[in-house]
């Protein structure tokens, strides 16, 4: 009878246990749904904050009104921060951390503590520094133009690059956090906060990198002479289009004097030494990169041709420069955007709008002079330097001119090398240098050079496909299909554009062209056939810093379409591959399929 009694005592605290565990259990998951629920209200608020803030920096830059652009910002920033640090603490705690390790059923807690995390750190980590400069540069007319910006660049040199290491570690614990749970509307805020670090981290990184080199570079400590070059996208090569005018200009304290102007002519008969490697020379020493100023930056790594740039200043003016900027006559007018237009000496305005016709397409029909063709597009290039320099000392002007100069860096138009190694050292990691990259990364590069002479590449169309294929025991099969379109009109080119300089064999018409097509494909792959229009053909192959090149001596003619094929045998990955992007007329067109998974890994597009 006691054992009887005993027996019944234990089955009910048993079942008091096991209702107080089902209880808890129950309450747990209710604290964690009515939580989550607040804390996902608080993340996406906090995600509209951000845009606000994102408008507010940038669009500071339109406005007149001295400190409307940093009252927006500090609001829409507090906001921000208010909202990711209440989602923080409500996904904080016991409950939330076991239910997150629960599996299946713990995804979507997992992704919302995650993403909590994420946005309280960029909201009070990473955001900051960069906030305080752009808002308080945004039409503050007490601002002394570039040289206040310089100064607060160098300031918040610490903190930037603290900004820099937690948005890059900020996007990897993104990365962690599970792609796609049973619940999608977690899902669409991982994704939203994803794509917001993906645009925020390069922009920190080149903030970081800015706030180290540009304020030396500038001449904050002492005077600093840049060789920049005008590159003319008419005629291309491969760090964008063949060298023309050019000018040297001092830096002192943010200020630019711009002292010489000149053009191939001023160049000609150097022949320096420059010893950029074997690979470089097995590559295009037939060329005679160092002779020929036309031939002189064939390679797309921009590093190569200031070198040899600065060693041609050096030997036919006895200077030494400590840099090269390159630029296009598309982030010439761009930069007038941001200033505001010019006047030529006869009168003719120099627009955003006019910059890229008038030295690329209508100045070869008004002058068919060549010394006088010459002489128009120095007048070009001085009365642009003289805006430019103009507009630095204006804090209205300034953010937009900043904005302009960002956005053509990225878009690799506008490129820096510098002549001192621990400064170059820190300008490699971003676009601004013009690094042809090294990397192990799935990676395509479609570079063009032109081989008749001509200025016909204004009309040139280029379209990139990669198609990855299915995987074998060798590797990944990808197909890259490149479409080369010649849009040059059938009448009406001057003789300049459409001569003929390589004196071809074969009969050809006006607006016909001829290029030397490189594809760079991941380092390790082989090529198993290439195809021209369908039809099998042999290509040259060689290497360039860590990618086997594949090129075609390609003709052109005018009003074509032509269709390049390589069947490739490359590393298994199913990574997107990097992009490389090279800045002509019009745009490269790229399409990027898919990759069929191979080994696991993370799909994720990078572009160059």
């Amino acid at each position: 009878m006691r054992s009887l009694r005993r027996q019944t005592r234990s089955l009910l605290r048993a079942r008091y246990i096991l209702s107080a565990v089902v209880f808890l259990v129950i309450a747990g998951a209710g604290w964690i749904v009515v939580t989550g629920l607040f804390a996902r209200t608080e993340l996406l608020a906090a995600q509209r904050s951000l845009e606000t803030l994102r408008h507010s920096v940038t669009g500071a830059a339109g406005r007149n009104a001295a400190g409307a652009g940093t009252m927006d910002a500090e609001a829409a920033m507090s906001s921000a921060a208010g909202h990711a640090a209440q989602a923080h603490r409500l996904t904080t705690g016991p409950a939330w951390y076991l239910f997150a390790q629960a599996p299946v059923l713990g995804g979507p807690a997992s992704t919302v503590r995650g993403a909590a995390d994420v946005a309280d750190r960029l909201t009070h980590d990473v955001l900051p520094p960069l906030v305080r400069i752009a808002s308080e540069h945004a039409g503050d007319r007490r601002k002394r133009g570039l040289e206040s910006l310089l100064s607060a660049l160098q300031g918040q040199a610490p903190a930037l690059e603290r900004a820099a290491r937690a948005a890059a570690e900020s996007r990897a614990d993104v990365g962690g956090l599970p792609r796609a749970t049973w619940l999608p509307a977690v899902d669409h805020v991982r994704t939203r906060l994803a794509e917001l670090l993906d645009r925020t981290v390069p922009v920190t990184a080149d903030a970081s990198m800015a706030a180290r080199v540009l304020p030396q570079m500038m001449g904050e400590e002492s005077p600093r002479r840049y060789f920049v070059v005008v590159q003319n996208t008419a005629e291309a090569r491969g760090t964008g289009g063949m060298p023309g005018a050019f000018a040297v200009v001092t830096a002192d304290r943010g200020r630019l004097d711009f002292e010489t102007f000149g053009n191939d002519d001023r160049v000609s008969g150097a022949n320096p030494t420059v010893d950029l490697g074997a690979e470089f020379a097995a590559r295009y020493a037939s060329a005679e990169p160092t002779r020929y100023w036309a031939n002189s930056n064939m390679s797309p790594h921009f590093p190569y041709a200031a070198r040899i740039w600065s060693a041609t200043w050096r030997q036919r003016s006895g200077e030494r420069v400590d840099g090269v900027v390159a630029l296009d006559p598309t982030t010439l007018g761009r930069l007038l955007r941001a200033t505001g237009p010019g006047r030529l000496p006869d009168g003719t305005p120099l627009t955003a709008d006019n910059a890229l016709d008038l030295t690329e397409r209508t100045g070869y029909a008004r002058y068919s002079d060549d010394a006088r063709r010459k002489a128009f597009l120095l007048e070009v290039a001085r009365t642009a330097a003289t805006t430019l320099a103009d507009s630095l000392g204006d804090p209205r002007r300034l953010p937009r001119l900043v904005k302009a100069a960002y956005g053509d860096a990225a878009a690799g138009r506008l490129k820096v090398w510098s002549a001192r190694e621990n400064e170059q050292r820190i300008l490699s990691t971003r676009p601004l240098s013009g690094t042809f990259p090294e990397t192990t990364d799935p990676f395509a590069g479609l570079v063009v050079n032109n081989a008749a002479g001509g200025k016909l590449d204004y009309y040139l169309e280029r379209e990139l496909s990669w198609l990855p294929g299915r995987c074998t025991p060798q590797g990944r099969l990808v197909t890259a299909r490149i479409d080369l379109t010649n849009r040059a009109p059938a009448s009406g080119l001057p003789a300049y554009v459409t001569q003929r300089g390589d004196r071809p064999r074969h009969p050809t018409r006006p607006g016909d062209n001829r290029l030397l097509v490189s594809y760079y494909a991941s380092a390790g792959a082989q090529l198993t056939q290439a195809t021209l229009d369908g039809q099998g053909i042999t290509v040259g192959v060689g290497k360039e810093r860590g990618h086997p090149v594949y090129t075609l001596d390609l003709e052109l003619p005018a009003r074509r379409t032509r269709t390049w094929t390589l069947q490739l045998l490359e590393p298994a990955s199913d990574r997107a591959p990097v992009l490389w992007r090279q800045p002509l007329v019009t745009p490269l067109r790229v399409h990027v399929r898919p990759s069929p998974v191979c080994d696991g890994g993370e799909r994720r597009s990078v572009a160059q």
